[in-house]
């Protein structure tokens, strides 16, 4: 009891005498100001624009640069009229919820959100080694050998620990949505179909992708996490064989015999696995999700612990201390030629109106903090605010005494530049803004 109450007592006695001594110090107006910067409004002119990557389910995605800071993204534009068409509106909405509330190293994470006049944007990391389909099939023997398909399980499995924890299950595991990154390790993508399950309760939902749905959710039985597990066992058995247990890969079949074989047929397994390898994938894909490995009360630390995972160190795995056992060649494009990517047909009939507007603010909430914090220090931008006096007097910034200081040519003043040529021109411009640019506000004008 004693250390379940620490945490709290802490809390208590921070938030007193020490925080109002904070609030009197440099470092607070410092915070002040960071919080402000992050707060800017987020338009396209905040970024640079690329080639198409490929295409989501609303609107392609392209690759994106920060102006300001230097740093790449991917951009999945919704096309408004799309979305009202398909009335996506809700399906979008979680997506982006979810996104923002997940702070994994394993899951894409968000870092903006913003509209155009046609499309909702979000901007995430950016993974340029191509999907797990893609390596799986189109590079020379199908499927992998054991060693590299346990490396991307294993962070897989993290992936699902972080969603778990936060209550979110995935329910769509399968090789597109898992991407490679240009270190070579993979991430967790495309969150459409995710949602939160509230504390002590399950939900039902017959969704996922033919093959890939766990038993449970193809007889409409009421769940929790166990779909993923089944997704994990699903994935693993695919990366080996080199084909996915239940659907072969082109087979013209119909739905309802696919769902047939992943209730009642057990997959089977070539010389391609070890006896570990099978015993996983046999515990992954058990039927009945009480049975199932990490569905027994532990989750993910039950899985973590079979004896196919003895050589991988989590924690060192969780800290990004491992190398992968591939390395995506920065010269190659590991995706189909962006001239066979479907192009979207235009939407007719659709008009969006004022009632469109709820959900769109609802929907464009700027940066997100911790990876716009995380894209300060990465870029090394904080080394341009994160100044202080060493004789203990105030920065001239933040001494409201003493005028502010001119700009520097720096990441403020990249930032800065950028809105001013847009509000001038209403497009970006090449040109040196011909108006005087303000610096960031001393403390004083945060405050105000």
């Amino acid at each position: 009891d004693g250390l379940a109450s620490c945490p709290g007592i802490v809390c208590e006695y921070l938030s007193g005498a020490p925080f109002s001594a904070y609030q009197e110090t440099m470092y607070f107006s410092r915070f002040l100001q960071w919080k402000w910067l992050e707060r800017q409004p987020v338009t396209k002119n905040t970024f640079r624009h690329y080639r198409v990557l490929g295409k989501g389910g609303f609107g392609e995605v392209c690759a994106c640069q920060v102006r300001a800071t230097g740093k790449m993204y991917a951009c999945k534009k919704l096309e408004k009229k799309r979305v009202k068409k398909r009335k996506g509106e809700a399906m979008a909405l979680n997506e982006k919820r979810i996104l923002e509330k997940v702070n994994s190293n394993f899951v894409v994470s968000l870092a903006y959100a913003y509209e155009t006049k046609d499309a909702l944007c979000l901007v995430l990391t950016i993974m340029n080694g191509g999907d797990l389909k893609f390596h799986i099939y189109n590079m020379g023997n199908s499927g992998f050998d054991e060693q590299r398909a346990i490396f991307y399980a294993a962070e897989i499995c993290c992936g699902l620990e972080d969603l778990h924890r936060e209550r979110i299950v995935y329910r769509d595991l399968k090789p597109e949505n898992i991407l490679l990154d240009d270190r070579g390790h993979i991430r967790i993508s495309d969150l459409g179909l995710a949602v939160q399950i509230p504390e002590g309760e399950t939900i039902r939902g017959r969704v996922g992708t033919v093959g890939y749905m766990a038993p449970e959710v193809i007889q409409n039985e009421s769940y929790t996490f166990s779909p993923d597990w089944w997704g994990l066992g699903c994935l693993i058995f695919e990366m080996i064989q080199g084909q996915s247990p239940f659907r072969r890969r082109k087979e013209r079949v119909k739905r309802e015999e696919v769902d047939r074989r992943v209730r009642e047929d057990q997959e089977e397994y070539s010389d391609k696995f070890s006896e570990e390898a099978k015993d996983i994938c046999r515990l992954l894909l058990a039927k009945d999700p009480k049975e199932r490995l990490g569905c027994q009360g532990r989750g993910a630390v039950e899985v973590k612990q079979h004896p196919i995972f003895r050589n991988i160190n989590f924690k060192r795995l969780e800290a990004n201390m491992l190398d992968p056992p591939f390395i995506p060649d920065p010269r190659a494009v590991y995706c189909k030629d962006v001239l066979d990517i479907e192009q979207f047909s235009t939407v007719k009939g659709v008009n969006l109106d004022p009632t469109d507007d709820d959900f769109y603010h609802k929907f464009v909430t700027g940066s997100v903090s911790i990876p716009w914090q995380n894209e300060m220090i990465e870029m090394e931008c904080f080394k341009e605010i994160n100044v202080y006096e060493t004789d203990g007097a105030l920065c001239p910034d933040l001494d409201v005494n003493r005028p502010n200081p001119p700009p520097k040519r720096g990441f403020f003043y990249r930032l800065f530049r950028r809105e001013a040529s847009s509000a001038l021109c209403g497009t970006r411009s090449r040109r040196e803004p011909s108006v005087h640019l303000k610096s960031i506000p001393a403390v004083a004008d945060v405050c105000h």
